[in-house]
C-alpha cells in the first residue's frame, strides 16, 4: 500500500513511523487494534475457524501474519435439495499481514481463538529506546 506510493525506504519517515498493513485478502477477517500501555492486541474475525486451521506467525523480525486455510464446508447431504444457499459453502481462506511497531517482544506473543474471535497480544518492551534523533557525519569526500 504505502511501499508502491511511497517507497520502501522512505515509508516510516513520511507516514511518522507508523506501523503498515501491507495486505490485506478483502476477507470477512476483520481486524480491530488496540494498544494499551503494555500491549498491542490485535481483535480479528474468524468465525467458523478452529485453532488448527488458523496459523500466527512472525515473518523478518517483526511483520505478524496471520492466515486461515480450512477445508470445503458440506452444507447438504448428498440426496436433498438446496433451496437457498446464502451463507456459502466454503468458509474461505484468509491472510493479514501487519507490521509491528519497533517497541514489541516478539518472541512472547500469544494467540487465543474463542467465539469466532482471535485475539492476539503483542506484549511492548518497557526498555526500549528509540532514537529519534541521529547525527550524519558530513565529510568534504565520499
Amino acid at each position: 500500500m504505502a511501499e508502491s506510493i511511497f517507497g520502501y525506504p522512505f515509508r516510516r519517515f513520511i507516514l511518522n513511523n507508523a506501523p503498515i498493513f501491507r495486505e490485506w485478502s478483502g476477507s470477512t477477517a476483520l481486524l480491530d487494534w488496540h494498544e494499551s500501555s503494555n500491549a498491542h492486541i490485535f481483535k480479528i474475525n474468524v468465525p467458523g475457524f478452529s485453532k488448527d486451521e488458523i496459523k500466527v506467525q512472525v515473518e523478518d523480525g517483526n511483520i505478524l501474519h496471520i492466515k486461515g486455510e480450512c477445508e470445503k464446508e458440506e452444507t447438504h447431504a448428498k440426496d436433498t435439495i438446496l433451496h437457498v444457499a446464502e451463507r456459502g459453502n466454503k468458509k474461505g481462506n484468509f491472510s493479514r499481514v501487519i507490521e509491528l511497531p519497533e517497541n514489541v517482544k516478539v518472541d512472547q506473543i500469544k494467540a487465543h481463538v474463542e467465539n469466532g474471535v482471535l485475539t492476539v497480544t503483542v506484549p511492548k518492551d518497557a526498555s526500549f529506546k528509540s532514537s529519534k534523533l541521529r547525527n550524519i557525519n558530513v565529510t568534504s569526500k565520499l
